[in-house]
């Protein structure tokens, strides 16, 4: 009974929506909530530290500027400002947990179900530093593939397409090329050349401090050839990322979904729905005709 009633917890603070507080408690991988057929659902609101045996939430000592653009060097310092409850900094939680120490560690965007606690835990994951980020002029939409693993018809995997004015939060992981490597081998079901780890040439990437609503569909304007939004972004509130620095993994092979010349964003279309009412009612772009890449 206890482990349901701190499973009804957990649920209930991180479903109420991104308008919500932003607090957490420390919670158990396992008992994060999960949903195969929705995902990706219930993914931090907060930057966290993801371990084997807790989530545990991190604030940071100070803010970023929105004027600042940090490097690899620079948004590693920052990560070491980030804390736990107790004070604990988090290059001393890593070292507590026998992991890579921030200076073996690069960005990775985890787009999908690999920034959920419960997918990281089933993948047996070594401690993971989460953070919370905004992309600009590029969303998450879904891949025209499905991976058959674990449930039936299988998992939706997300990937990343430009949209010009476009806007939203998405997840950034500070992991070690061992780990980078392993979650992109788990996206291709470990077959070579289906997912590639690149480095995006165009739009922008920030830290996020504060809550963030992505676009409503009747935002988003199409010509018939370019799709993007109009509206004003909010202001930004945390401080720029250099996209060369980050490794963003896409599916190289057949791209993102192509639903009658627009894009299935993931905000917009959860994966059921993505699934029922849209799979297989059009056609795949290749990931090179929908983002621009460096090398």
């Amino acid at each position: 009974m206890r482990c349901r009633n701190d499973l009804l917890r957990v649920s209930a603070e991180f479903l109420v929506g991104a308008n919500a507080p932003q607090r957490m408690e420390r919670v158990r991988p396992r008992l994060w909530p999960y949903n195969p057929a929705s995902s990706p659902v219930a993914l931090p609101e907060v930057d966290v530290l993801f371990t084997s045996s807790e989530v545990v939430p991190l604030t940071a000592s100070t803010t970023s500027a929105p004027d600042d653009v940090f490097d690899l060097d620079a948004l590693r310092s920052w990560a070491e400002t980030l804390q736990d409850d107790q004070g604990a900094r988090l290059g001393d939680l890593l070292n507590a947990e026998g992991a890579a120490p921030l200076d073996q560690r690069r960005p990775f965007l985890m787009l999908g179900e690999l920034a959920n606690p419960f997918r990281l835990a089933s993948l047996q994951a070594e401690a993971v530093p989460i953070l919370r980020v905004r992309l600009e002029g590029l969303c998450r939409t879904w891949t025209d593939s499905q991976d058959a693993r674990h449930i039936q018809p299988g998992l939706h995997h997300v990937t990343l397409a430009r949209t010009p004015g476009w806007w939203e939060e998405a997840h950034l992981g500070l992991l070690s090329p061992k780990e980078m490597k392993r979650f992109t081998m788990w996206l291709a079901q470990d077959r070579q050349g289906d997912w590639r780890g690149v480095r995006v040439a165009e739009g922008g990437l920030r830290l996020e401090h504060a809550p963030l609503d992505p676009p409503a569909i009747d935002d988003v304007t199409w010509d018939g050839s370019v799709e993007r939004v109009e509206r004003p972004a909010p202001a930004p509130t945390g401080a720029g990322i250099d996209l060369a620095s980050v490794m963003v993994p896409v599916h190289a092979r057949r791209g993102c979904y192509d639903h009658r010349g627009r894009l299935a964003r993931c905000v917009h279309l959860p994966q059921r729905a993505f699934h029922e009412g849209v799979f297989r009612r059009g056609s795949a772009r290749d990931w090179s005709d929908v983002l621009d890449t460096l090398g």
